[in-house]
């Protein structure tokens, strides 16, 4: 609002000056002086006080200067264009941190304790060390504890990312915000209510942040051996009037040069250029939340993918059925189906969904953390884990389909095992090219996943990646991030609760998709609206190009600054002179920074799955 301010009283006092009313016209020029000065004069004084000099310091040097001389419309042009500079980049950094808190929505208000007198029922913060969780099926797990009576399967993916639920039993342990199966599990707390994993997800993304908020920006690392010097040769063109005897001339020279070495140009020529590429990115599918992101992208030598839901579709589906001799594949799926049309464990849809059409069985009954049974016509049906049902003459095909980082299920009919059915959460059918593509940028590509070894391994030798750190949990994922990019400007991609501190820690952190958690979309400096991986080089190569363009405009920007300054300082050009040239040079930084806008070519024929309202609430 200040530089919109600034702007409509610049223009208005313009049409007055041009119209010959010259009190009006200064009238509303100082107006906007100050109200574009309001956006940045506070701050760089703040920063002075602490030691820190910055681009702001100087503009404000040069308005100051403007003033002096009296062309106050002149410094508040200068005002007015760092204003909407500074607006323009910072506008989204104050969403950073905003919902990461909703983590917290996936710990229950309130959880059932088991104690001496019978169940009672407290808010889910009172929990402490040693308590016994009452947790049904479909509850939430309140705390991180260990499994002391029950069996069931339970899903992990808001701590672990593992896409498969996983059978406990006693013995076991579960993480808090961990979805209980279709049993009743005793859970012995081993950890406050206030303290366990998730809470420590908040705190590690918060604390991500914290770190990535104190890096200077391009314009200011420039600036800040430029500020200095600036200021001491001004004030050494001051003296220097003052000791020969002529110090007013020399005192507005000083000035002069203050403005001749204004950094207008340099400004202006980064925020340009990242609003114009960031426009160009979401039309694409990729949203941009600060200039700071898009500078960093376009330096990214390393990318980190979580598996499930990134390089993976996160729906586990059959992708493999071995039968016995005297059984058919479609038997053994029927079969199995029939058994799982009852049942509510998540990979019973993977199995209907590969025989469409079966009737229900009868008399089902379902083992908690082993697997289901029921009677097909006359038949008794058994469907489980290989813990519960021993695959007996098709050992080897099961563990060959387990080293394939399949989930193996037993089919047994009237006590003889009839087959196998593997199930995988398959790569998504761009994973592969989108690491070829990578490597052709010189990126380099591991997987980082929370799920099991041998799964992690089998996926990522079929998408070409040669690295991967198998059951990481959040806080390990950070500790990975945080080690990569202190060699090398390293990216993290995923799209879940258990990604957030990662996504944080990382030089920049990119969610997947409008499917992606609020968290992971929250802690990311970039969203993609869309899942189709091959928006990942497209967008590096998109943030490259607008680094080079950066880097002519500042190199322009200096240039200017190199070539005004002499000649203001032996009073070759006034105030007039160096304001008009660099405007032009403002004007040339602009129309070269639009160019940035361009869609490249490496995503031509993509197209962005419409953005969610969640994705919307965090774009600029």
């Amino acid at each position: 609002m200040p530089s919109a301010l600034s702007g409509l009283f610049l223009l208005v006092g313009y049409i007055f000056e041009w119209s010959g009313l010259s009190i009006p016209a200064i009238v509303l020029q100082a107006i906007a002086l100050l109200a574009g000065a309001w956006t940045f004069v506070p701050g760089a004084v703040r920063r002075l006080f602490r030691g820190k000099l910055g681009v702001g310091l100087l503009m404000t040097i040069a308005a100051m200067g403007g003033v002096l001389l009296g062309h106050v419309g002149e410094a508040a042009a200068l005002a007015f264009l760092f204003s909407l500079a500074e607006a323009l980049e910072d506008r989204a950094m104050d969403r950073a941190k905003e919902g990461l808190r909703a983590l917290l929505a996936l710990i229950p208000e309130t959880v059932r304790i088991s104690r001496l007198s019978g169940d009672v029922t407290i808010a889910a913060s009172e929990v402490r060390e040693l308590d016994i969780l009452v947790v049904g099926a479909g509850e939430r797990v309140a705390t991180d504890g260990v499994i002391v009576e029950g069996r069931s399967s339970i899903d992990t993916s808001a701590v672990t990312g593992e896409s498969i639920p996983v059978e406990v039993g006693p013995g076991d342990e579960v993480s808090a915000g961990s979805v209980n199966g279709a049993a009743t599990l005793h859970i012995e707390a081993t950890a406050d209510g206030r303290d366990n994993s998730l809470t420590q997800i908040v705190e590690l993304v918060e604390q991500a942040h914290a770190r990535k908020g104190e890096r200077a920006r391009l314009a200011d690392r420039i600036a800040r051996p430029l500020v200095p010097a600036v200021l001491i040769i001004a004030a050494l063109v001051a003296l220097f009037g003052i000791v020969t005897g002529d110090p007013w001339t020399w005192i507005e020279r000083a000035l002069v040069v203050l403005v001749a070495a204004s950094p207008c140009a340099l400004a202006i020529a980064v925020p340009v250029t990242v609003i114009s590429a960031i426009g160009a990115a979401s039309k694409f599918g990729v949203v941009i939340k600060s200039g700071e992101a898009f500078e960093q992208l376009g330096t990214i030598r390393t990318i980190a993918l979580d598996k499930t839901g990134t390089l993976t579709r996160n729906e586990p589906k059959v992708v493999d059925v071995q039968s016995a001799r005297d059984a058919s594949r479609g038997e053994v799926l029927a079969l199995a189906a029939a058994v799982e049309a009852r049942s509510t464990h998540p990979l019973a849809g993977a199995i209907l969904a590969a025989a469409p059409g079966t009737a229900a069985a009868n008399d089902v009954i379902e083992e908690a953390g082993n697997g289901i049974l029921g009677l097909v016509g006359s038949t008794r049906v058994r469907v489980g884990n290989t813990r519960w049902l021993d695959p007996a003459r098709l050992q080897p095909e099961a563990e060959r389909m387990a080293a394939r980082g399949m989930t193996v299920v037993v089919v047994e009919a009237d006590g003889q095992v009839i087959g196998l059915i593997g199930i995988r959460d398959e790569l998504r059918p761009e994973s592969a090219e989108t690491v070829r593509l990578l490597k052709e940028q010189g990126i380099d590509a591991i997987m980082l996943t929370g799920d099991n070894e041998r799964t992690a391994k089998a996926l990522a030798s079929e998408a070409g990646i040669v690295e991967v750190r198998a059951e990481q949990l959040p806080k390990d994922k950070a500790e990975a991030i945080a080690a990569l990019a202190a060699n090398c400007p390293t990216a993290m991609v995923g799209d879940g609760i258990n990604d957030a501190p990662a996504l944080a820690t990382a030089t920049v952190g990119i969610a997947m998709g409008v499917k992606g958690s609020a968290a992971a979309i929250e802690s990311a400096d970039i969203a993609f609206t869309g899942h189709d991986l091959r928006l990942l080089p497209g967008a590096f190569a998109h943030a490259r190009r607008g680094r080079r363009i950066m880097t002519w405009n500042i190199g322009l920007a200096l240039a200017i600054i190199i070539v005004l300054f002499p000649l203001s300082l032996f009073g070759v050009l006034g105030l007039a002179g160096v304001v008009l040239v660099h405007e032009i040079a403002e004007v040339v930084v602009i129309l070269n920074g639009v160019r940035a806008a361009r869609r490249p070519k490496s995503v031509g024929n993509l197209t962005a799955a419409p953005s969610n309202k969640t994705i919307e609430s965090t774009a600029v």
